[in-house]
């Protein structure tokens, strides 16, 4: 038996995250970038080059956005030392 191992770029990650979401009334941008970091955490891409990814390929895919980033980013509790 053979098996490869088939390497995630960030671009094919937006996409499969995009068409896994393609029957939800809307995409969260935020929860989207979320979920990459998520699968790969060594990322080196901005928060904003993801969102581009994300919204270009729910774009291509028919899949309404909610552009929330900001707002997930201003909402989330923030620990002071």
């Amino acid at each position: 038996m053979t098996s490869s191992f088939h390497t995630v770029t960030v671009e094919r990650a937006a996409e499969a995250y995009v068409l896994s979401r393609g029957k939800a009334r809307f995409l969260s941008i935020a929860q989207a970038i979320r979920a990459i970091r998520t699968l790969m955490p060594a990322c080196q891409v901005t928060d904003r080059d993801l969102e581009e990814l994300v919204a270009a390929a729910s774009i291509i895919h028919g899949v309404p956005v909610a552009f929330d980033l900001k707002t997930a980013v201003a909402a989330e509790p923030r620990l002071h030392s």
